[in-house]
């Protein structure tokens, strides 16, 4: 099992990342520390709590009734390798991923195992309040599958 470094895990309680009320898994890490970013304390990958791939999902199976996730940042492709491993523990769940990055730069694992993405660096020039899902007019929030 990987490891795999959290920052915070809030239970169904959003309707702001992702269709429906969803639990969000903010993951430790960022390389990009994006001007104005929502969550600086993300950046540090050392400052996450380390847990193996198998207790999140044993968490989030446990936790998460309506099996309605979002994986978000800090930046989950800086974990790529241990959010496949996750995502392949998450069969049922319907998943949403956010990364700064665009679409091309996303893995095809990663791609081919969850639901919706949302792509593009947040812009703080372009930040938007009333466009579902995204923080900025550059990003792009899409169903995969």
């Amino acid at each position: 099992m990987k490891t795999i470094y959290v920052n915070s895990i809030s239970f169904n309680r959003s309707l702001v990342d992702g269709p429906g009320v969803r639990t969000v898994i903010f993951l430790q890490g960022c390389d990009l520390h994006c001007k104005g970013c929502q969550n600086p304390s993300t950046w540090d990958i050392a400052a996450g709590e380390a847990l193996t791939t198998a207790e999140l999902a044993n968490l989030l199976k446990t936790n998460v009734a309506n099996r309605k996730i979002t994986i978000s940042g800090g930046e989950p492709l800086m974990q790529t390798d241990a959010v496949i491993e996750l995502l392949d523990q998450l069969q049922g769940f319907d998943v949403a991923l956010y990364t700064g990055h665009e679409c091309a730069d996303v893995p095809q694992a990663i791609l081919d195992r969850v639901r919706y993405i949302k792509t593009g660096n947040f812009q703080l020039d372009k930040k938007t309040t009333t466009t579902p899902y995204v923080g900025s007019t550059n990003q792009e929030f899409r169903r995969i599958k």
